[in-house]
């Protein structure tokens, strides 16, 4: 297992939120961290909270939603480091609160265009370096409103079935890749205050971005294939 100084970590949706304070998070072990923003301009934080002032900390435009943004994301990381070893799809939106009984067609496709195809694209792009290295973490943020254990109420219906998604993708690619040193699991953040989860959530980015800052640097023989809350397993 590399030594966390040689280390090098993608994030997406990296611009504020829990993205951002994984970013910081894993920067601060002394991880090479490359924060994927859609648009540096209108994207970028510039306020102390957010701020990350690591050396180790850089971004990158990263639109999950586009191939080719993908591809050259992942192609400039490994021009500039010679490797990835983690990976975290943090990227998402969501419908709001909308009725299950009148689907927004539109909706439903612009939320899973960007929680379920663009976590994809970006685990079978970073695979194959993951894969030449023995070595990978990847770790998709999932969410409770997801688990189909705990799916008794039909508000934000798109982001549910995204979530929904998104943890079989994980079980999907854990499967696929068993046997190379590459781990992948799920972590649901739980109700974070955030500009998705708003001001009146209960929890910080701080205890949001714990669990799969956890995944992210899992040691050898961890879990795989998962989903976790609060650094335990949560029902499927």
């Amino acid at each position: 297992m590399p030594p966390p100084q040689d280390r090098v970590a993608i994030v997406t949706g990296a611009s504020r939120g829990i993205g951002r304070e994984i970013a910081r998070q894993l920067s601060a072990r002394g991880i090479s961290v490359c924060a994927g923003v859609r648009n540096h301009a209108t994207e970028s934080s510039t306020t102390e909270e957010n701020s990350v002032t690591s050396g180790l900390y850089r971004e990158i435009t990263l639109d999950v939603t586009q191939p080719d943004s993908v591809r050259d994301a992942v192609q400039g990381v490994l021009r500039t480091f010679g490797r990835i070893d983690i990976l975290v799809n943090n990227a998402g939106i969501s419908d709001g609160d909308h009725d299950a009984l009148r689907l927004d067609v539109e909706a439903f496709k612009n939320v899973m265009e960007v929680n379920v195809l663009g976590a994809w694209r970006l685990c079978e792009s970073v695979a194959p370096a993951m894969t030449a290295n023995n070595y990978g973490r990847i770790v998709n943020i999932s969410s409770t409103l997801g688990s189909l254990h705990h799916l008794n109420r039909a508000t934000e219906p798109a982001y549910r079935v995204s979530k929904a998604a998104m943890n079989a993708l994980t079980r999907v690619f854990a499967a696929r890749l068993s046997g190379t040193g590459i781990l992948v699991n799920a972590a649901s953040p739980g109700w974070v205050r955030t500009d998705l989860g708003g001001p009146n959530a209960p929890r910080s980015v701080q205890q949001g971005a714990d669990t799969p800052v956890w995944l992210a640097t899992l040691p050898e023989g961890g879990p795989s294939g998962g989903l976790f809350y609060d650094r335990a397993p949560l029902e499927w």
